[in-house]
């Protein structure tokens, strides 16, 4: 399986939407924590869910965080959430959404906080 990950630096990329079958060869490529943007359920029903997908990260030793935010409605508080994130998750840090393009934007409003 190759996950279509980009790469933004050496210590983040992003990637849409997860399952957890999916996290073994998350952490086979070297990734150390995985932080979860998308609402539960924001697909409906056949989205997998938060809770699944960080039992299975937290079995294959991952850290995980659970960030969910709206497209194009980000608050503050989710950007500067984020940004501590980014400080203090061992890298590197691979985050998703539905197709990878919030946690993207998420990712460059968060290097800009101080």
């Amino acid at each position: 399986m190759s996950l279509p990950i980009s790469c933004h630096s050496n210590q983040f990329g992003t990637l849409g939407q997860i399952d957890p079958s999916h996290l073994a060869e998350i952490a086979k490529q070297g990734y150390k924590s995985v932080i979860n943007n998308r609402p539960d359920f924001e697909a409906g029903p056949d989205q997998p869910i938060n809770a699944e997908i960080q039992a299975q990260a937290e079995a294959l030793g991952l850290n995980y965080a659970f960030l969910p935010v709206i497209p194009g409605a980000f608050t503050q508080e989710q950007v500067e959430e984020m940004a501590r994130l980014l400080k203090t998750m061992p890298g590197p840090i691979l985050a998703f959404c539905r197709s990878g393009a919030r946690s993207t934007t998420l990712y460059q409003m968060a290097l800009q906080v101080p």
